[in-house]
Protein backbone atom coordinates (compact mmCIF):
# COMPACT_ATOMS: atom_id res chain seq x y z
CA UNK A 1 0.00 0.00 0.00
CA UNK A 2 1.17 3.58 0.53
CA UNK A 3 4.50 3.60 2.27
CA UNK A 4 5.40 6.48 4.55
CA UNK A 5 7.82 8.94 3.06
CA UNK A 6 11.39 8.39 4.06
CA UNK A 7 12.60 11.64 5.66
CA UNK A 8 15.68 11.59 3.43
CA UNK A 9 13.72 10.99 0.24
CA UNK A 10 11.87 14.17 -0.69
CA UNK A 11 12.59 16.30 2.33
CA UNK A 12 16.33 16.67 2.47
CA UNK A 13 18.18 19.94 2.16
CA UNK A 14 21.57 20.62 0.60
CA UNK A 15 23.89 20.66 3.57
CA UNK A 16 26.16 23.56 2.68
CA UNK A 17 28.98 24.48 5.03
CA UNK A 18 27.96 28.17 5.23
CA UNK A 19 24.39 27.37 6.19
CA UNK A 20 22.84 25.68 9.16
CA UNK A 21 19.54 23.74 9.39
CA UNK A 22 19.35 22.05 5.99
CA UNK A 23 20.58 24.88 3.84
CA UNK A 24 18.92 27.75 5.72
CA UNK A 25 20.97 30.95 5.76
CA UNK A 26 21.87 31.92 9.32
CA UNK A 27 21.23 35.08 11.33
CA UNK A 28 19.26 38.15 10.32
CA UNK A 29 19.84 37.56 6.59
CA UNK A 30 17.65 34.47 6.80
CA UNK A 31 14.66 36.64 7.74
CA UNK A 32 15.30 39.87 5.84
CA UNK A 33 16.07 38.13 2.54
CA UNK A 34 13.70 35.23 3.21
CA UNK A 35 12.39 33.55 0.07
CA UNK A 36 11.51 30.24 1.75
CA UNK A 37 7.75 29.84 2.13
CA UNK A 38 8.07 28.52 5.69
CA UNK A 39 10.14 31.48 6.88
CA UNK A 40 7.81 33.97 5.20
CA UNK A 41 4.81 32.17 6.71
CA UNK A 42 6.42 32.50 10.15
CA UNK A 43 7.08 36.21 9.56
CA UNK A 44 3.44 36.78 8.57
CA UNK A 45 2.17 34.95 11.65
CA UNK A 46 4.45 36.87 14.03
CA UNK A 47 3.55 40.17 12.35
CA UNK A 48 -0.17 39.47 12.58
CA UNK A 49 0.11 38.49 16.25
CA UNK A 50 1.93 41.78 16.95
CA UNK A 51 -0.87 43.68 15.21
CA UNK A 52 -3.45 41.63 17.13
CA UNK A 53 -1.85 42.87 20.35
CA UNK A 54 -1.83 46.51 19.19
CA UNK A 55 -5.43 46.28 18.01
CA UNK A 56 -6.28 44.50 21.26
CA UNK A 57 -4.80 47.30 23.37
CA UNK A 58 -7.01 49.77 21.48
CA UNK A 59 -10.01 47.48 22.11
CA UNK A 60 -9.25 47.42 25.84
CA UNK A 61 -8.96 51.22 25.90
CA UNK A 62 -12.40 51.37 24.25
CA UNK A 63 -13.86 48.95 26.81
CA UNK A 64 -12.17 50.76 29.72
CA UNK A 65 -13.85 54.00 28.60
CA UNK A 66 -17.22 52.23 28.34
CA UNK A 67 -16.89 50.49 31.72
CA UNK A 68 -19.10 53.17 33.32
CA UNK A 69 -21.37 55.95 32.04
CA UNK A 70 -19.71 59.36 31.76
CA UNK A 71 -16.32 60.19 30.26
CA UNK A 72 -13.61 58.32 32.20
CA UNK A 73 -10.31 58.22 30.35
CA UNK A 74 -10.48 59.81 26.90
CA UNK A 75 -12.39 62.52 25.09
CA UNK A 76 -14.86 61.54 22.36
CA UNK A 77 -12.45 62.54 19.53
CA UNK A 78 -9.74 60.19 20.82
CA UNK A 79 -12.39 57.52 21.41
CA UNK A 80 -13.35 57.70 17.73
CA UNK A 81 -9.68 57.40 16.77
CA UNK A 82 -9.47 54.25 18.91
CA UNK A 83 -12.56 52.65 17.30
CA UNK A 84 -11.34 53.51 13.78
CA UNK A 85 -7.79 52.28 14.27
CA UNK A 86 -8.91 49.18 16.17
CA UNK A 87 -11.01 48.15 13.16
CA UNK A 88 -8.38 48.94 10.52
CA UNK A 89 -5.54 47.26 12.43
CA UNK A 90 -7.54 44.12 13.24
CA UNK A 91 -8.89 43.63 9.70
CA UNK A 92 -5.86 44.61 7.59
CA UNK A 93 -3.08 44.00 10.11
CA UNK A 94 -4.15 40.96 12.12
CA UNK A 95 -6.70 38.70 10.41
CA UNK A 96 -5.73 38.97 6.73
CA UNK A 97 -1.94 38.63 7.23
CA UNK A 98 -2.45 35.68 9.60
CA UNK A 99 -4.35 33.74 6.95
CA UNK A 100 -1.67 34.63 4.37
CA UNK A 101 0.85 33.25 6.86
CA UNK A 102 -1.08 29.98 7.10
CA UNK A 103 -1.27 29.87 3.29
CA UNK A 104 2.48 30.42 2.92
CA UNK A 105 3.32 27.73 5.44
CA UNK A 106 0.79 25.09 4.48
CA UNK A 107 -0.16 25.32 0.79
CA UNK A 108 3.21 24.18 -0.67
CA UNK A 109 3.32 21.38 1.92
CA UNK A 110 -0.26 20.33 1.20
CA UNK A 111 0.06 20.22 -2.58
CA UNK A 112 3.58 18.77 -2.71
CA UNK A 113 5.25 21.90 -4.12
CA UNK A 114 8.85 22.81 -3.37
CA UNK A 115 7.94 26.43 -2.51
CA UNK A 116 5.62 29.25 -3.57
CA UNK A 117 5.68 30.13 -7.28
CA UNK A 118 7.24 33.61 -6.91
CA UNK A 119 9.66 33.47 -4.01
CA UNK A 120 11.03 37.03 -4.24
CA UNK A 121 7.59 38.55 -4.75
CA UNK A 122 6.58 36.60 -1.65
CA UNK A 123 9.34 38.35 0.30
CA UNK A 124 8.33 41.74 -1.12
CA UNK A 125 4.65 41.29 -0.30
CA UNK A 126 5.55 40.60 3.33
CA UNK A 127 8.02 43.47 3.78
CA UNK A 128 5.57 45.96 2.26
CA UNK A 129 3.36 45.39 5.31
CA UNK A 130 5.90 46.70 7.81
CA UNK A 131 6.02 50.36 6.61
CA UNK A 132 2.25 50.27 6.06
CA UNK A 133 1.66 49.07 9.62
CA UNK A 134 4.07 51.65 11.04
CA UNK A 135 2.30 54.38 9.08
CA UNK A 136 -1.12 53.19 10.21
CA UNK A 137 -0.24 52.83 13.89
CA UNK A 138 1.95 55.94 13.82
CA UNK A 139 -0.92 58.14 12.64
CA UNK A 140 -1.80 58.70 16.32
CA UNK A 141 1.27 60.93 16.54
CA UNK A 142 0.36 63.15 13.58
CA UNK A 143 -1.26 66.61 13.94
CA UNK A 144 -4.90 66.13 14.88
CA UNK A 145 -4.40 62.46 15.81
CA UNK A 146 -5.33 59.28 13.98
CA UNK A 147 -8.19 58.99 11.46
CA UNK A 148 -11.51 59.01 13.35
CA UNK A 149 -14.01 58.30 10.58
CA UNK A 150 -14.73 54.68 11.53
CA UNK A 151 -12.91 51.75 9.89
CA UNK A 152 -15.24 52.12 6.89
CA UNK A 153 -13.72 55.58 6.25
CA UNK A 154 -17.05 57.14 5.26
CA UNK A 155 -17.21 60.50 3.55
CA UNK A 156 -17.91 63.30 4.51
CA UNK A 157 -15.94 62.58 7.71
CA UNK A 158 -12.86 61.54 5.76
CA UNK A 159 -12.91 64.85 3.88
CA UNK A 160 -12.64 66.73 7.19
CA UNK A 161 -9.83 64.73 8.83
CA UNK A 162 -6.28 65.94 9.39
CA UNK A 163 -3.09 64.75 7.64
CA UNK A 164 -3.26 61.33 9.31
CA UNK A 165 -6.08 60.49 6.89
CA UNK A 166 -3.62 60.71 3.99
CA UNK A 167 -1.17 58.46 5.83
CA UNK A 168 -4.01 56.01 6.46
CA UNK A 169 -4.99 56.02 2.77
CA UNK A 170 -1.36 55.47 1.73
CA UNK A 171 -1.01 52.60 4.22
CA UNK A 172 -4.19 50.97 2.88
CA UNK A 173 -2.84 51.23 -0.68
CA UNK A 174 0.39 49.48 0.33
CA UNK A 175 -1.46 46.76 2.26
CA UNK A 176 -3.73 46.27 -0.76
CA UNK A 177 -0.74 45.87 -3.07
CA UNK A 178 0.71 43.31 -0.66
CA UNK A 179 -2.59 41.38 -0.65
CA UNK A 180 -2.80 41.35 -4.44
CA UNK A 181 0.78 40.06 -4.78
CA UNK A 182 0.16 37.38 -2.16
CA UNK A 183 -3.02 36.32 -3.98
CA UNK A 184 -1.35 36.06 -7.39
CA UNK A 185 1.35 33.94 -5.77
CA UNK A 186 -1.18 31.61 -4.14
CA UNK A 187 -3.23 31.18 -7.34
CA UNK A 188 -0.19 30.40 -9.51
CA UNK A 189 1.23 28.04 -6.89
CA UNK A 190 -2.02 26.08 -6.55
CA UNK A 191 -2.83 25.93 -10.26
CA UNK A 192 0.68 25.15 -11.56
CA UNK A 193 2.67 23.45 -8.82
CA UNK A 194 0.53 20.60 -7.49
CA UNK A 195 2.24 17.21 -7.30
CA UNK A 196 1.47 14.92 -10.28
CA UNK A 197 -1.76 13.05 -9.54
CA UNK A 198 -3.24 15.73 -7.29
CA UNK A 199 -6.22 16.96 -9.28
CA UNK A 200 -8.10 20.05 -8.11
CA UNK A 201 -10.83 17.87 -6.62
CA UNK A 202 -8.26 15.96 -4.58
CA UNK A 203 -6.72 19.07 -3.01
CA UNK A 204 -7.08 19.65 0.73
CA UNK A 205 -10.02 21.96 1.57
CA UNK A 206 -7.63 24.58 2.96
CA UNK A 207 -5.97 24.92 -0.47
CA UNK A 208 -9.40 25.17 -2.10
CA UNK A 209 -10.68 27.88 0.23
CA UNK A 210 -7.50 29.89 -0.29
CA UNK A 211 -7.68 29.54 -4.09
CA UNK A 212 -11.19 31.03 -4.02
CA UNK A 213 -10.18 33.69 -1.46
CA UNK A 214 -7.24 34.76 -3.62
CA UNK A 215 -9.54 35.37 -6.59
CA UNK A 216 -11.84 37.41 -4.31
CA UNK A 217 -8.89 39.51 -3.14
CA UNK A 218 -7.75 40.26 -6.69
CA UNK A 219 -11.31 41.25 -7.60
CA UNK A 220 -12.01 43.63 -4.71
CA UNK A 221 -8.75 45.17 -3.47
CA UNK A 222 -8.65 47.52 -6.52
CA UNK A 223 -12.21 48.63 -5.64
CA UNK A 224 -11.04 49.72 -2.20
CA UNK A 225 -8.05 51.42 -3.82
CA UNK A 226 -10.46 53.33 -6.08
CA UNK A 227 -12.67 54.46 -3.20
CA UNK A 228 -9.80 55.74 -1.07
CA UNK A 229 -8.09 57.37 -4.10
CA UNK A 230 -11.30 59.28 -4.84
CA UNK A 231 -11.30 60.34 -1.17
CA UNK A 232 -7.71 61.52 -1.59
CA UNK A 233 -8.50 63.59 -4.71
CA UNK A 234 -11.54 65.07 -2.95
CA UNK A 235 -9.26 66.09 -0.10
CA UNK A 236 -6.44 67.64 -2.15
CA UNK A 237 -7.23 68.04 -5.84
CA UNK A 238 -10.59 69.76 -5.91
CA UNK A 239 -12.69 66.83 -7.14
CA UNK A 240 -16.16 66.35 -5.68
CA UNK A 241 -16.85 62.62 -5.84
CA UNK A 242 -18.27 62.54 -2.33
CA UNK A 243 -18.69 66.24 -1.56
CA UNK A 244 -22.31 67.40 -2.02
CA UNK A 245 -21.19 71.04 -2.28
CA UNK A 246 -19.62 70.19 -5.64
CA UNK A 247 -22.39 67.88 -6.80
CA UNK A 248 -20.92 64.72 -5.29
CA UNK A 249 -22.66 62.10 -3.15
CA UNK A 250 -21.39 60.58 0.13
CA UNK A 251 -23.69 57.59 -0.46
CA UNK A 252 -21.73 56.74 -3.60
CA UNK A 253 -18.71 56.18 -1.34
CA UNK A 254 -20.74 53.66 0.65
CA UNK A 255 -21.70 51.76 -2.51
CA UNK A 256 -18.07 51.55 -3.67
CA UNK A 257 -16.74 50.73 -0.20
CA UNK A 258 -19.21 47.94 0.49
CA UNK A 259 -18.74 46.47 -2.97
CA UNK A 260 -15.25 45.84 -1.63
CA UNK A 261 -16.30 45.39 2.00
CA UNK A 262 -18.74 42.56 1.67
CA UNK A 263 -16.49 40.18 -0.29
CA UNK A 264 -13.81 41.26 2.21
CA UNK A 265 -15.71 39.71 5.13
CA UNK A 266 -15.76 36.41 3.20
CA UNK A 267 -12.04 36.83 2.47
CA UNK A 268 -11.66 36.80 6.27
CA UNK A 269 -13.80 33.68 6.83
CA UNK A 270 -13.23 31.33 3.85
CA UNK A 271 -9.67 30.34 4.89
CA UNK A 272 -11.11 29.73 8.36
CA UNK A 273 -13.61 27.30 6.80
CA UNK A 274 -10.65 25.61 5.14
CA UNK A 275 -8.80 25.14 8.44
CA UNK A 276 -11.91 23.75 10.16
CA UNK A 277 -12.39 21.35 7.22
CA UNK A 278 -8.88 19.97 7.90
CA UNK A 279 -9.19 19.72 11.68
CA UNK A 280 -12.68 18.22 12.10
CA UNK A 281 -12.00 15.07 9.98
CA UNK A 282 -8.66 14.49 11.70
CA UNK A 283 -10.18 14.33 15.20
CA UNK A 284 -13.39 12.61 14.08
CA UNK A 285 -11.23 9.93 12.40
CA UNK A 286 -13.39 10.11 9.28
CA UNK A 287 -13.09 11.58 5.80
CA UNK A 288 -14.71 14.99 5.36
CA UNK A 289 -18.39 14.49 4.60
CA UNK A 290 -19.44 15.90 1.22
CA UNK A 291 -16.09 17.17 -0.08
CA UNK A 292 -17.48 18.22 -3.48
CA UNK A 293 -20.43 20.05 -1.90
CA UNK A 294 -17.93 21.90 0.33
CA UNK A 295 -16.06 23.11 -2.76
CA UNK A 296 -19.29 24.20 -4.47
CA UNK A 297 -20.57 25.87 -1.29
CA UNK A 298 -17.32 27.84 -0.94
CA UNK A 299 -17.54 28.97 -4.56
CA UNK A 300 -21.21 29.91 -4.13
CA UNK A 301 -20.43 32.05 -1.09
CA UNK A 302 -17.71 33.82 -3.07
CA UNK A 303 -19.99 34.53 -6.04
CA UNK A 304 -22.97 35.62 -3.92
CA UNK A 305 -20.72 37.96 -1.91
CA UNK A 306 -20.69 40.33 -4.90
CA UNK A 307 -24.46 40.90 -4.96
CA UNK A 308 -25.22 41.66 -1.31
CA UNK A 309 -23.15 44.80 -0.63
CA UNK A 310 -26.05 47.23 -0.06
CA UNK A 311 -27.42 45.29 2.92
CA UNK A 312 -25.05 47.56 4.84
CA UNK A 313 -27.01 50.51 3.51
CA UNK A 314 -30.70 49.85 4.23
CA UNK A 315 -30.99 53.23 5.99
CA UNK A 316 -29.60 55.35 3.14
CA UNK A 317 -32.97 55.90 1.44
CA UNK A 318 -32.77 52.94 -0.91
CA UNK A 319 -35.97 52.18 -2.89
CA UNK A 320 -38.04 49.30 -1.48
CA UNK A 321 -37.28 47.19 -4.58
CA UNK A 322 -33.58 47.56 -3.83
CA UNK A 323 -34.14 46.68 -0.19
CA UNK A 324 -36.01 43.52 -1.20
CA UNK A 325 -33.32 42.44 -3.66
CA UNK A 326 -30.48 42.85 -1.14
CA UNK A 327 -32.54 41.26 1.62
CA UNK A 328 -33.28 38.10 -0.39
CA UNK A 329 -29.74 37.90 -1.80
CA UNK A 330 -28.33 38.11 1.74
CA UNK A 331 -30.66 35.40 3.02
CA UNK A 332 -29.56 33.22 0.10
CA UNK A 333 -25.95 33.22 1.37
CA UNK A 334 -27.21 31.36 4.45
CA UNK A 335 -27.76 28.28 2.25
CA UNK A 336 -24.15 27.44 1.22
CA UNK A 337 -22.99 28.44 4.70
CA UNK A 338 -25.48 26.02 6.23
CA UNK A 339 -24.23 23.32 3.84
CA UNK A 340 -20.76 23.73 5.32
CA UNK A 341 -21.98 23.57 8.92
CA UNK A 342 -24.09 20.51 8.06
CA UNK A 343 -21.05 18.83 6.49
CA UNK A 344 -18.85 19.46 9.56
CA UNK A 345 -21.53 18.06 11.87
CA UNK A 346 -22.06 15.09 9.53
CA UNK A 347 -18.28 14.49 9.57
CA UNK A 348 -18.35 14.35 13.38
CA UNK A 349 -21.51 12.20 13.42
CA UNK A 350 -20.61 8.69 14.66
CA UNK A 351 -16.92 9.41 14.29
CA UNK A 352 -14.59 8.29 17.08
CA UNK A 353 -13.98 11.84 18.25
CA UNK A 354 -11.31 13.03 20.65
CA UNK A 355 -11.11 16.53 22.03
CA UNK A 356 -7.55 17.79 21.74
CA UNK A 357 -7.18 21.58 21.62
CA UNK A 358 -7.42 21.93 17.79
CA UNK A 359 -10.75 20.07 17.88
CA UNK A 360 -12.01 22.10 20.84
CA UNK A 361 -11.37 25.32 18.93
CA UNK A 362 -12.97 23.82 15.82
CA UNK A 363 -16.14 22.85 17.70
CA UNK A 364 -16.11 26.19 19.51
CA UNK A 365 -15.84 27.83 16.10
CA UNK A 366 -18.83 25.91 14.69
CA UNK A 367 -20.98 26.68 17.73
CA UNK A 368 -20.21 30.38 18.04
CA UNK A 369 -19.92 31.09 14.31
CA UNK A 370 -23.39 29.60 13.83
CA UNK A 371 -24.74 32.01 16.45
CA UNK A 372 -23.07 34.86 14.57
CA UNK A 373 -24.61 33.59 11.35
CA UNK A 374 -28.11 33.67 12.86
CA UNK A 375 -27.70 37.25 14.05
CA UNK A 376 -26.56 38.05 10.50
CA UNK A 377 -29.75 36.49 9.16
CA UNK A 378 -31.73 38.72 11.51
CA UNK A 379 -29.84 41.81 10.29
CA UNK A 380 -30.53 40.74 6.69
CA UNK A 381 -34.22 41.59 7.21
CA UNK A 382 -34.50 45.18 6.05
CA UNK A 383 -37.27 46.23 8.52
CA UNK A 384 -35.34 44.81 11.49
CA UNK A 385 -32.01 46.13 10.23
CA UNK A 386 -33.40 49.67 10.02
CA UNK A 387 -34.04 49.46 13.79
CA UNK A 388 -30.69 47.82 14.61
CA UNK A 389 -28.50 49.79 12.16
CA UNK A 390 -25.36 51.15 13.84
CA UNK A 391 -26.25 49.74 17.25
CA UNK A 392 -24.27 47.36 19.43
CA UNK A 393 -26.30 44.49 17.94
CA UNK A 394 -24.24 44.91 14.75
CA UNK A 395 -21.02 45.06 16.82
CA UNK A 396 -22.01 41.81 18.54
CA UNK A 397 -22.85 40.16 15.20
CA UNK A 398 -19.60 40.89 13.44
CA UNK A 399 -17.44 40.07 16.43
CA UNK A 400 -19.17 36.69 16.65
CA UNK A 401 -18.25 35.92 13.04
CA UNK A 402 -14.80 37.60 13.02
CA UNK A 403 -13.43 36.83 16.50
CA UNK A 404 -15.18 33.55 17.23
CA UNK A 405 -15.04 32.87 13.50
CA UNK A 406 -11.71 33.85 11.97
CA UNK A 407 -9.68 34.01 15.20
CA UNK A 408 -10.90 30.73 16.73
CA UNK A 409 -10.24 28.96 13.42
CA UNK A 410 -6.71 30.37 13.42
CA UNK A 411 -6.14 29.07 16.94
CA UNK A 412 -7.46 25.68 15.82
CA UNK A 413 -5.06 25.69 12.87
CA UNK A 414 -2.15 26.90 14.98
CA UNK A 415 -2.55 24.10 17.54
CA UNK A 416 -3.07 21.58 14.73
CA UNK A 417 0.08 22.52 12.79
CA UNK A 418 2.37 23.81 15.60
CA UNK A 419 4.00 20.35 16.01
CA UNK A 420 4.80 20.37 12.27
CA UNK A 421 6.10 23.95 12.40
CA UNK A 422 8.24 23.69 15.53
CA UNK A 423 8.92 19.98 15.95
CA UNK A 424 7.64 19.92 19.53
CA UNK A 425 4.19 19.24 20.97
CA UNK A 426 2.48 22.17 22.65
CA UNK A 427 1.31 21.65 26.24
CA UNK A 428 -2.18 20.11 25.94
CA UNK A 429 -3.29 21.28 29.39
CA UNK A 430 -2.35 24.88 28.62
CA UNK A 431 -4.07 24.62 25.26
CA UNK A 432 -7.30 23.59 26.95
CA UNK A 433 -6.97 26.42 29.48
CA UNK A 434 -6.55 28.84 26.57
CA UNK A 435 -9.64 27.44 24.84
CA UNK A 436 -12.05 27.58 27.80
CA UNK A 437 -10.68 30.93 28.98
CA UNK A 438 -11.15 32.38 25.47
CA UNK A 439 -14.59 30.87 24.83
CA UNK A 440 -16.12 31.94 28.13
CA UNK A 441 -14.63 35.44 28.21
CA UNK A 442 -15.54 35.99 24.55
CA UNK A 443 -19.20 35.25 25.25
CA UNK A 444 -19.19 37.38 28.41
CA UNK A 445 -17.84 40.25 26.29
CA UNK A 446 -20.02 40.09 23.20
CA UNK A 447 -23.25 38.34 24.18
CA UNK A 448 -24.53 41.28 26.30
CA UNK A 449 -23.94 43.58 23.31
CA UNK A 450 -26.94 41.98 21.55
CA UNK A 451 -29.17 43.25 24.36
CA UNK A 452 -27.53 46.69 24.35
CA UNK A 453 -28.20 46.90 20.61
CA UNK A 454 -31.81 45.74 20.93
CA UNK A 455 -32.28 48.42 23.61
CA UNK A 456 -30.96 51.02 21.18
CA UNK A 457 -27.38 51.77 22.27
CA UNK A 458 -25.55 53.22 19.23
CA UNK A 459 -21.99 52.15 18.47
CA UNK A 460 -18.91 54.43 18.36
CA UNK A 461 -20.20 56.56 21.25
CA UNK A 462 -17.88 57.32 24.15
CA UNK A 463 -20.73 57.81 26.64
CA UNK A 464 -24.17 56.33 27.28
CA UNK A 465 -27.13 56.74 29.66
CA UNK A 466 -27.43 54.86 32.93
CA UNK A 467 -29.77 52.08 31.69
CA UNK A 468 -26.92 50.54 29.63
CA UNK A 469 -24.43 50.51 32.52
CA UNK A 470 -24.68 46.90 33.74
CA UNK A 471 -24.24 45.16 30.38
CA UNK A 472 -21.40 47.53 29.45
CA UNK A 473 -19.57 46.81 32.71
CA UNK A 474 -19.97 43.07 32.08
CA UNK A 475 -18.68 43.40 28.51
CA UNK A 476 -15.67 45.42 29.64
CA UNK A 477 -14.67 42.87 32.28
CA UNK A 478 -15.04 40.04 29.75
CA UNK A 479 -12.91 41.94 27.22
CA UNK A 480 -9.98 42.25 29.63
CA UNK A 481 -10.16 38.53 30.43
CA UNK A 482 -10.29 37.71 26.72
CA UNK A 483 -7.30 39.94 25.98
CA UNK A 484 -5.19 38.35 28.71
CA UNK A 485 -6.10 34.88 27.41
CA UNK A 486 -4.30 35.72 24.14
CA UNK A 487 -1.21 36.95 26.01
CA UNK A 488 -1.29 33.64 27.92
CA UNK A 489 -1.50 31.75 24.59
CA UNK A 490 1.62 33.45 23.27
CA UNK A 491 3.72 33.27 26.44
CA UNK A 492 2.80 29.77 27.62
CA UNK A 493 1.89 27.88 24.43
CA UNK A 494 3.64 29.44 21.43
CA UNK A 495 6.92 30.63 22.97
CA UNK A 496 7.84 27.27 24.56
CA UNK A 497 7.19 25.59 21.18
CA UNK A 498 9.33 28.16 19.35
CA UNK A 499 12.14 27.52 21.86
CA UNK A 500 11.81 23.77 21.35
CA UNK A 501 10.62 23.14 24.92
CA UNK A 502 8.30 20.15 25.15
CA UNK A 503 8.19 16.57 23.97
CA UNK A 504 9.39 15.94 20.46
CA UNK A 505 6.57 15.79 17.93
CA UNK A 506 6.12 12.70 15.80
CA UNK A 507 6.09 13.07 12.02
CA UNK A 508 2.32 12.59 12.25
CA UNK A 509 1.20 13.65 15.75
CA UNK A 510 -2.53 13.24 14.95
CA UNK A 511 -3.11 9.60 13.95
CA UNK A 512 -6.02 10.25 11.55
CA UNK A 513 -4.71 13.47 10.00
CA UNK A 514 -4.55 13.30 6.21
CA UNK A 515 -2.46 15.26 3.78
CA UNK A 516 1.07 15.56 2.43
CA UNK A 517 2.18 17.88 5.25
CA UNK A 518 2.24 14.81 7.52
CA UNK A 519 4.60 12.99 5.12
CA UNK A 520 7.59 15.20 5.98
CA UNK A 521 9.46 15.13 9.31
CA UNK A 522 8.59 17.39 12.24
CA UNK A 523 9.77 20.13 12.25
CA UNK A 524 9.31 20.48 8.50
CA UNK A 525 12.81 20.74 6.96
CA UNK A 526 13.88 24.01 5.33
CA UNK A 527 13.46 22.45 1.87
CA UNK A 528 10.69 19.94 1.21
CA UNK A 529 9.48 18.14 -1.93
CA UNK A 530 12.52 19.09 -4.04
CA UNK A 531 11.37 16.32 -6.35
CA UNK A 532 7.57 16.12 -6.68
CA UNK A 533 6.17 13.29 -4.52
CA UNK A 534 4.45 10.32 -6.15
CA UNK A 535 0.92 10.12 -4.76
CA UNK A 536 -1.44 7.23 -4.10
CA UNK A 537 -4.98 7.22 -5.50
CA UNK A 538 -6.36 9.45 -2.71
CA UNK A 539 -3.60 12.06 -3.24
CA UNK A 540 -3.12 12.25 0.52
CA UNK A 541 -0.19 9.83 0.89
CA UNK A 542 3.19 9.47 -0.75
CA UNK A 543 4.09 6.15 -2.35
CA UNK A 544 7.64 5.36 -1.27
Amino acid sequence: MSAVLDPHDHAHGHDDHDHDHHGAPAGWRRWVYATNHKDIGTLYLLFSFTMLMIGGILALLIRAELFQPGLQLVNPELFNQFTTMHGLIMVFGAIMPAFVGFANWMIPLQIGAADMAFARMNNFSFWLMIPAAVMLAGSFFMPGGAPAAGWTLYAPLTLQMGPSMDAGIFAMHILGASSIMGSINIIVTILNMRAPGMTLMKMPMFAWTWLITAYLLIAVMPVLAGAITMTLTDRHFGTSFFNPAGGGDPVMYQHIFWFFGHPEVYIMILPAFGIISQVVPAFSRKRLFGYASMVYATSSIAILSFIVWAHHMFTTGMPVTGQLFFMYATMLIAVPTAVKIFNWIATMWRGSMTFETPMLFAIGFIFVFTMGGFTGLILAMAPIDIQLQDTYYVVAHFHYVLVAGSLFAMFSGAYYWLPKWTGVMYNEGRGKVHFWWSLISFNITFFPMHFLGLAGMPRRYADYPMQFADFNALASVGAFFFGFAQVYFFLFVVLPCMRGQGEKAAQKPWEAAEGLEWEVPSPAPFHTFETPPKLDATATRVIG
